[in-house]
Protein backbone atom coordinates (compact mmCIF):
# COMPACT_ATOMS: atom_id res chain seq x y z
CA UNK A 1 0.00 0.00 0.00
CA UNK A 2 1.45 3.36 -0.98
CA UNK A 3 0.66 6.20 1.15
CA UNK A 4 1.39 9.52 -0.26
CA UNK A 5 -0.28 12.85 1.46
CA UNK A 6 -0.50 15.99 -1.06
CA UNK A 7 -1.20 19.24 1.03
CA UNK A 8 -3.68 21.48 -1.04
CA UNK A 9 -3.48 24.30 1.42
CA UNK A 10 -0.85 26.46 2.97
CA UNK A 11 -1.99 26.27 6.44
CA UNK A 12 -0.66 23.69 8.92
CA UNK A 13 -1.86 20.48 10.29
CA UNK A 14 -2.26 20.91 14.16
CA UNK A 15 -4.43 24.04 14.06
CA UNK A 16 -7.91 24.62 14.43
CA UNK A 17 -7.84 25.76 10.44
CA UNK A 18 -9.40 22.96 7.96
CA UNK A 19 -6.84 21.56 5.62
CA UNK A 20 -7.86 20.11 2.17
CA UNK A 21 -5.73 17.30 1.04
CA UNK A 22 -5.41 13.71 -0.55
CA UNK A 23 -3.41 10.94 -0.20
CA UNK A 24 -2.63 7.75 -2.62
CA UNK A 25 -4.44 4.30 -1.31
CA UNK A 26 -3.16 1.82 -3.93
CA UNK A 27 -3.46 4.22 -6.70
CA UNK A 28 -6.16 6.03 -5.78
CA UNK A 29 -6.64 9.38 -4.87
CA UNK A 30 -8.33 10.08 -1.84
CA UNK A 31 -9.33 13.57 -1.08
CA UNK A 32 -10.01 14.56 2.78
CA UNK A 33 -10.57 17.37 5.21
CA UNK A 34 -8.83 17.54 8.58
CA UNK A 35 -7.91 20.24 11.43
CA UNK A 36 -7.17 19.76 15.24
CA UNK A 37 -4.12 18.72 16.96
CA UNK A 38 -2.05 16.11 15.89
CA UNK A 39 -2.18 14.61 19.42
CA UNK A 40 -5.54 15.22 20.19
CA UNK A 41 -7.98 12.65 20.23
CA UNK A 42 -9.53 11.51 16.61
CA UNK A 43 -12.98 11.78 15.36
CA UNK A 44 -13.19 10.00 12.19
CA UNK A 45 -16.51 10.91 9.86
CA UNK A 46 -17.47 9.14 6.84
CA UNK A 47 -19.80 10.59 4.42
CA UNK A 48 -23.39 9.38 3.78
CA UNK A 49 -25.41 9.71 0.59
CA UNK A 50 -25.71 11.87 -1.67
CA UNK A 51 -22.96 14.07 0.04
CA UNK A 52 -19.23 13.92 0.62
CA UNK A 53 -17.00 14.88 3.26
CA UNK A 54 -18.99 18.44 2.59
CA UNK A 55 -21.35 17.29 5.17
CA UNK A 56 -18.87 18.06 7.82
CA UNK A 57 -17.57 21.05 6.53
CA UNK A 58 -19.04 23.27 9.80
CA UNK A 59 -18.49 20.47 12.35
CA UNK A 60 -14.93 20.08 11.49
CA UNK A 61 -13.39 23.34 13.09
CA UNK A 62 -16.50 23.42 15.43
CA UNK A 63 -14.60 20.90 17.12
CA UNK A 64 -10.87 20.98 15.93
CA UNK A 65 -9.94 22.83 19.45
CA UNK A 66 -10.49 19.61 21.18
CA UNK A 67 -10.21 17.06 18.47
CA UNK A 68 -8.10 15.63 15.58
CA UNK A 69 -11.24 15.63 12.93
CA UNK A 70 -10.22 14.04 9.61
CA UNK A 71 -13.25 13.32 7.28
CA UNK A 72 -12.51 11.55 3.79
CA UNK A 73 -14.30 11.42 0.40
CA UNK A 74 -15.35 7.90 -0.91
CA UNK A 75 -14.33 7.09 -4.17
CA UNK A 76 -16.80 8.03 -6.66
CA UNK A 77 -17.98 10.87 -4.63
CA UNK A 78 -16.85 14.50 -4.03
CA UNK A 79 -13.23 14.71 -5.07
CA UNK A 80 -11.50 11.57 -5.29
CA UNK A 81 -11.16 9.45 -8.02
CA UNK A 82 -13.46 7.05 -9.33
CA UNK A 83 -11.33 4.18 -10.43
CA UNK A 84 -13.04 1.65 -12.56
CA UNK A 85 -11.70 -1.03 -10.73
CA UNK A 86 -12.76 -0.23 -7.35
CA UNK A 87 -15.68 -2.40 -5.55
CA UNK A 88 -18.27 0.29 -5.32
CA UNK A 89 -20.07 -1.28 -2.27
CA UNK A 90 -20.16 -1.05 1.95
CA UNK A 91 -17.80 -3.76 1.75
CA UNK A 92 -15.50 -1.76 -0.74
CA UNK A 93 -16.06 1.21 1.38
CA UNK A 94 -15.48 -0.67 4.79
CA UNK A 95 -11.98 -1.68 3.63
CA UNK A 96 -11.09 1.64 2.02
CA UNK A 97 -11.98 3.24 5.30
CA UNK A 98 -9.41 0.83 7.08
CA UNK A 99 -6.38 1.54 4.49
CA UNK A 100 -7.20 5.14 4.89
CA UNK A 101 -6.89 5.34 8.86
CA UNK A 102 -3.79 2.60 8.41
CA UNK A 103 -2.33 5.71 5.71
CA UNK A 104 -2.81 8.40 8.52
CA UNK A 105 -1.52 6.56 11.09
CA UNK A 106 -5.06 6.59 12.92
CA UNK A 107 -4.66 4.03 15.67
CA UNK A 108 -7.68 5.17 17.95
CA UNK A 109 -10.52 7.27 17.31
CA UNK A 110 -14.67 7.92 17.78
CA UNK A 111 -16.57 7.42 14.62
CA UNK A 112 -19.56 9.60 13.36
CA UNK A 113 -22.32 7.26 12.03
CA UNK A 114 -24.60 8.71 9.08
CA UNK A 115 -26.57 7.55 6.59
CA UNK A 116 -24.45 5.21 4.16
CA UNK A 117 -21.30 5.67 6.66
CA UNK A 118 -22.71 3.96 9.41
CA UNK A 119 -22.99 0.90 7.05
CA UNK A 120 -19.65 1.67 6.44
CA UNK A 121 -17.83 2.32 9.36
CA UNK A 122 -20.06 -0.14 11.72
CA UNK A 123 -18.46 -2.83 9.16
CA UNK A 124 -15.13 -0.95 9.53
CA UNK A 125 -16.20 -1.03 13.77
CA UNK A 126 -16.83 -4.60 13.83
CA UNK A 127 -12.97 -5.68 11.93
CA UNK A 128 -11.30 -3.15 14.03
CA UNK A 129 -12.94 -3.09 17.16
CA UNK A 130 -9.93 -2.17 18.93
CA UNK A 131 -9.92 1.02 17.15
CA UNK A 132 -13.10 2.37 18.10
CA UNK A 133 -13.15 4.11 21.19
CA UNK A 134 -16.88 5.79 21.10
CA UNK A 135 -19.77 6.19 18.57
CA UNK A 136 -21.85 9.51 17.08
CA UNK A 137 -25.08 7.88 15.50
CA UNK A 138 -27.21 10.51 13.76
CA UNK A 139 -29.45 8.78 11.62
CA UNK A 140 -28.18 6.03 10.48
CA UNK A 141 -30.34 2.89 10.01
CA UNK A 142 -29.81 -0.66 11.18
CA UNK A 143 -32.84 -2.12 12.58
CA UNK A 144 -35.22 -4.19 9.76
CA UNK A 145 -38.44 -3.31 11.35
CA UNK A 146 -38.06 0.55 11.74
CA UNK A 147 -37.33 0.94 8.38
CA UNK A 148 -39.05 4.36 6.93
CA UNK A 149 -41.98 4.68 4.23
CA UNK A 150 -39.24 6.03 1.65
CA UNK A 151 -38.00 2.66 1.48
CA UNK A 152 -41.32 1.93 -0.86
CA UNK A 153 -39.42 2.03 -3.65
CA UNK A 154 -36.11 0.31 -2.85
CA UNK A 155 -38.63 -2.70 -1.91
CA UNK A 156 -40.50 -2.41 -4.93
CA UNK A 157 -36.98 -3.01 -7.06
CA UNK A 158 -36.14 -5.51 -4.38
CA UNK A 159 -39.77 -7.64 -5.06
CA UNK A 160 -39.86 -6.77 -9.30
CA UNK A 161 -36.17 -5.78 -10.40
CA UNK A 162 -38.44 -4.79 -13.57
CA UNK A 163 -36.94 -1.69 -15.70
CA UNK A 164 -39.78 0.10 -14.29
CA UNK A 165 -38.80 0.25 -10.66
CA UNK A 166 -35.16 0.26 -11.77
CA UNK A 167 -36.49 3.82 -13.90
CA UNK A 168 -37.78 5.44 -10.49
CA UNK A 169 -34.13 4.56 -8.35
CA UNK A 170 -32.22 6.22 -11.86
CA UNK A 171 -34.69 9.32 -11.61
CA UNK A 172 -33.57 9.49 -7.71
CA UNK A 173 -30.20 9.76 -9.01
CA UNK A 174 -30.77 13.71 -10.53
CA UNK A 175 -30.43 17.12 -9.20
CA UNK A 176 -34.03 17.39 -8.34
CA UNK A 177 -33.76 14.12 -6.70
CA UNK A 178 -31.04 14.99 -4.41
CA UNK A 179 -32.60 18.41 -3.70
CA UNK A 180 -35.68 16.21 -2.64
CA UNK A 181 -33.05 14.68 -0.31
CA UNK A 182 -31.92 17.59 1.48
CA UNK A 183 -34.68 19.73 1.43
CA UNK A 184 -38.12 17.21 0.41
CA UNK A 185 -38.60 16.63 4.40
CA UNK A 186 -38.25 19.43 6.99
CA UNK A 187 -40.86 22.05 7.33
CA UNK A 188 -40.77 25.31 5.50
CA UNK A 189 -39.44 27.18 8.53
CA UNK A 190 -36.80 24.88 8.84
CA UNK A 191 -35.60 24.28 4.96
CA UNK A 192 -34.04 27.69 4.40
CA UNK A 193 -31.00 26.54 6.66
CA UNK A 194 -29.86 23.89 4.01
CA UNK A 195 -27.62 25.84 1.44
CA UNK A 196 -28.29 25.39 -2.25
CA UNK A 197 -24.58 24.06 -2.67
CA UNK A 198 -25.85 20.43 -0.65
CA UNK A 199 -27.88 19.53 -3.88
CA UNK A 200 -26.21 21.66 -7.00
CA UNK A 201 -22.16 21.07 -5.64
CA UNK A 202 -23.18 17.23 -5.26
CA UNK A 203 -25.18 16.98 -8.34
CA UNK A 204 -22.09 18.55 -10.56
CA UNK A 205 -19.66 15.95 -9.15
CA UNK A 206 -22.00 13.15 -9.49
CA UNK A 207 -23.38 13.46 -12.76
CA UNK A 208 -21.25 11.29 -14.74
CA UNK A 209 -22.13 7.96 -16.30
CA UNK A 210 -19.84 6.23 -13.45
CA UNK A 211 -20.97 8.20 -10.32
CA UNK A 212 -24.66 8.10 -11.33
CA UNK A 213 -24.53 4.02 -12.11
CA UNK A 214 -22.85 3.43 -8.87
CA UNK A 215 -25.14 5.34 -7.19
CA UNK A 216 -27.96 3.42 -8.00
CA UNK A 217 -25.66 0.06 -7.55
CA UNK A 218 -25.82 1.36 -3.69
CA UNK A 219 -29.41 1.59 -3.57
CA UNK A 220 -29.74 -1.88 -5.20
CA UNK A 221 -27.79 -3.31 -2.63
CA UNK A 222 -29.42 -2.09 0.55
CA UNK A 223 -31.20 -5.67 -0.02
CA UNK A 224 -27.93 -7.77 1.08
CA UNK A 225 -27.12 -5.32 3.51
CA UNK A 226 -29.92 -6.17 5.34
CA UNK A 227 -28.51 -9.07 6.17
CA UNK A 228 -25.18 -7.36 8.25
CA UNK A 229 -27.89 -5.27 10.02
CA UNK A 230 -28.35 -8.42 13.02
CA UNK A 231 -23.98 -8.47 13.12
CA UNK A 232 -24.28 -4.65 13.76
CA UNK A 233 -26.49 -5.09 16.74
CA UNK A 234 -24.39 -7.63 17.83
CA UNK A 235 -21.15 -5.12 17.57
CA UNK A 236 -22.85 -2.55 19.91
CA UNK A 237 -24.44 -5.50 22.45
CA UNK A 238 -20.67 -7.41 22.57
CA UNK A 239 -18.50 -3.88 22.95
CA UNK A 240 -20.93 -1.07 24.08
CA UNK A 241 -18.96 1.06 22.65
CA UNK A 242 -19.83 4.87 24.75
CA UNK A 243 -22.49 6.12 22.60
CA UNK A 244 -24.29 9.19 21.79
CA UNK A 245 -27.10 9.36 19.54
CA UNK A 246 -28.64 12.63 17.81
CA UNK A 247 -31.58 11.84 15.27
CA UNK A 248 -33.62 13.86 13.16
CA UNK A 249 -37.29 12.61 12.95
CA UNK A 250 -38.35 14.40 9.96
CA UNK A 251 -36.62 11.32 7.50
CA UNK A 252 -38.66 9.13 5.76
CA UNK A 253 -36.16 6.30 5.73
CA UNK A 254 -34.82 6.71 9.58
CA UNK A 255 -38.05 7.90 11.37
CA UNK A 256 -37.64 8.53 15.29
CA UNK A 257 -38.19 4.50 15.61
CA UNK A 258 -35.00 3.96 13.74
CA UNK A 259 -32.70 5.82 16.38
CA UNK A 260 -34.67 4.64 19.16
CA UNK A 261 -34.15 0.81 18.15
CA UNK A 262 -30.46 1.34 19.19
CA UNK A 263 -31.49 1.76 22.88
CA UNK A 264 -32.41 -2.02 23.07
CA UNK A 265 -28.32 -3.02 22.28
CA UNK A 266 -27.30 0.27 23.89
CA UNK A 267 -29.31 0.97 26.86
CA UNK A 268 -26.99 3.21 28.50
CA UNK A 269 -26.17 5.42 25.15
CA UNK A 270 -26.60 9.26 25.51
CA UNK A 271 -30.10 10.05 23.21
CA UNK A 272 -31.62 13.15 21.58
CA UNK A 273 -33.81 13.89 19.28
CA UNK A 274 -34.34 17.20 17.64
CA UNK A 275 -37.95 17.68 16.80
CA UNK A 276 -38.07 19.31 13.78
CA UNK A 277 -34.61 18.48 13.05
CA UNK A 278 -34.60 15.81 9.21
CA UNK A 279 -31.83 14.03 7.89
CA UNK A 280 -29.29 16.42 7.67
CA UNK A 281 -28.91 17.69 11.25
CA UNK A 282 -25.40 19.35 10.67
CA UNK A 283 -27.39 21.62 8.21
CA UNK A 284 -30.03 22.85 10.37
CA UNK A 285 -29.50 22.40 14.67
CA UNK A 286 -25.33 22.55 14.46
CA UNK A 287 -25.05 24.38 17.46
CA UNK A 288 -27.32 21.95 19.32
CA UNK A 289 -25.30 18.90 18.04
Amino acid sequence: MSATPGARSSRPTGTSAVTHRTVQIDGVEVFYRAAGPVGAPVLLLPHGYPCSSFQYRALIPALADRWRVVAPDFPGFGYSDTPEDFAFDFDGYADLLDRFAVALELRRYALYLHDYGSQIGLRHAIRRSGRVTALIIQNGDIYEDTLGPKYAAIKDYWRDPSPAHLDVLERAVSEEGFRDEFIGEVSSRVAPRLTPDLWRLHWQLMDTPARRALSVGLMKGLRENLQWFPRYQDYLRTYRPPTLILWGPQDGYMPLEAGRAYLRDLPDAEFHAFDDGGHWLLETHLAEV
